[in-house]
């Protein structure tokens, strides 16, 4: 296993990332980067505290609910890396299953490289979305073809690949990529029925990063943000060799949906598990305001906090529901249901901005107004905010105002702005989640129940 400093030195490895225009030399001490990096470090030292064994279990598949569980709930307590390696990891393994036997052993290549991953200590990000140019064209219809990642050669050993991928968080600080085709795709497409995995530092390889990351002198007004940003990655491949043994999926348009249905999964049942936390964090911050300010027996803000409340109990049912009725693969390891999965991450994601809104009303426009942290350290300034900013006994200024600077970090700033979009996109839009929750749900059997309540069996063709 690797120690942080191990990981910190595996990143140093010739990899060409960029900032803002900028080549970054080093990302283990980009000013923008370096939070990142040092988060997933003091993981890495944590987890060889805990022994060799100790993440075993985290790559291997669940063999029942109470191992799901257990793996989701892993999901929320530790680094992005280790999320999307795990993600990205059953999102092969359940591909695999599903691709079944074929004329290539694309199944035995991922199961060996779930191995090699697990044995090399590395951290994976699942590399999906591409640009995808004019949504209204197909494929074949683009002006430019590496609009979609495709192969623009093969060869005895491999092939060679070209395109970009979009979204891909962490991408510049972890080790590796799994590529995988964004879609189904049809005969004629085949140079874009892809899937492969590739190293963050292979020739050819680009990222271009985004940061929601504060800067190091306003760490102390980013409470949270400050341990959890990660640089999001945009992914350029220009003709980037692959060899035959990290090729996963090669032109076999047939089963070209089934990397993203696979990874859809798991990043709804990993998100539905981050929701269910996160709720409980928001309905925590609002009890917390709503004492700080002295309202929290005021009638409507009670109100605001119980239809909270039934927010999160609702998100944690459906999370409950996907580990309970779970679905059992021929290798004998358990998926989250489908079902249960896609339709509490379309309620979650749905009902979050109105969680949002409520926090928002029940603090007040302190959550964007409250002095600064300088504030308080300034002995001119302080007994200013302190006399101003508390509101009773034992509610004192510096309290209250440094509440309201961890409630504008999660909810008001560029994280909080970041948090709402991904908790809608990620793992696809809504109507993905409405798609998939469709094809689950039993129809017959409603129709049943309404043929029989309506006396109108007979007619049932």
């Amino acid at each position: 296993m690797m120690t942080g400093d191990d990981y910190r030195a595996s990143l140093r490895d010739g990899r060409r990332i960029f900032y803002d225009g900028e080549l970054v030399e080093d990302v283990t001490v980009h000013p923008r980067m370096q939070g990142s990096v040092d988060l997933i470090a003091a993981g890495y030292d944590a987890y060889v505290e805990q022994g060799p064994d100790a993440f075993a279990a985290a790559y291997t598949a669940p063999r029942s609910s109470e191992e799901l569980r257990a793996r989701l709930d892993l999901l929320t307590k530790w680094d992005t890396s280790l999320v999307t390696t795990l993600e990205s990891l059953a999102a092969l393994r359940t591909a695999a299953g599903r691709i079944g036997e074929t004329e290539v052993p694309y199944g035995h290549r991922m199961e060996a490289y779930i191995e090699w991953c697990q044995e090399n200590d590395v951290r994976c990000v699942q590399t999906l979305t591409d640009a995808k140019g004019h949504r209204d064209r197909s494929i074949a219809d683009q002006d430019d073809p590496d609009v979609f990642t495709r192969v623009v050669e093969q060869r005895p050993d491999g092939v060679v690949i070209r395109g970009a991928k979009l979204h891909i968080s962490a991408a510049a600080i972890t080790h590796e990529m799994v590529v995988m085709p964004t879609k189904k795709m049809k005969t004629g497409e085949e140079p874009w029925a892809i899937a492969c995995a590739i190293p963050v530092n292979a020739p050819g390889v680009t990222v271009l990063n985004a940061s929601i990351s504060p800067r190091l002198e306003e760490l102390e007004e980013h409470p949270y943000s400050k341990t959890r940003s990660m640089p999001e990655g945009f992914v350029v491949f220009e003709d980037v060799f692959v060899p035959n043994e990290r090729i996963f999926l090669n032109g076999e348009v047939e089963h070209s949906a089934t990397f993203a249905h696979s990874l859809g999964l798991w990043q709804r049942a990993g998100g539905i598990a981050h929701m269910a936390k996160n709720y409980d964090l928001l309905i925590g911050l609002a009890r917390l305001l709503a004492e700080a300010n002295g309202t929290e027996r005021i009638g409507h803000v009670k109100d605001k906090i119980a239809e909270m409340v039934i927010h999160a109990t609702l998100v944690r049912s459906g999370l409950e529901a996907a580990i309970t009725n779970v679905t059992t693969t021929p290798e004998g390891w358990v998926t989250p249901s489908e079902l249960y999965t896609n339709a509490a991450k379309f309620f979650g994601a749905r009902e979050f901005p109105r969680m949002l809104s409520l926090i928002h009303d029940i603090g007040g426009g302190s959550i964007v107004t409250a002095p600064l942290p300088g504030d308080l350290a300034n002995p001119e300034t302080r007994p200013l905010v302190e006399k101003y900013m508390r509101t009773m006994e034992g509610v004192s200024g510096e309290y209250r105002t440094r509440l309201f600077h961890a409630v504008r970090d999660i909810t008001a700033s560029d994280f909080g702005g970041w948090w709402q979009v991904t908790v809608s996109i990620s793992g696809g839009g809504l109507y993905a989640q409405k798609l998939i929750t469709m094809k689950h749900y039993d129809m017959n059997h409603a129709k049943e129940l309404a043929l029989e309540a309506a006396g109108l069996q007979r007619f049932n063709r």
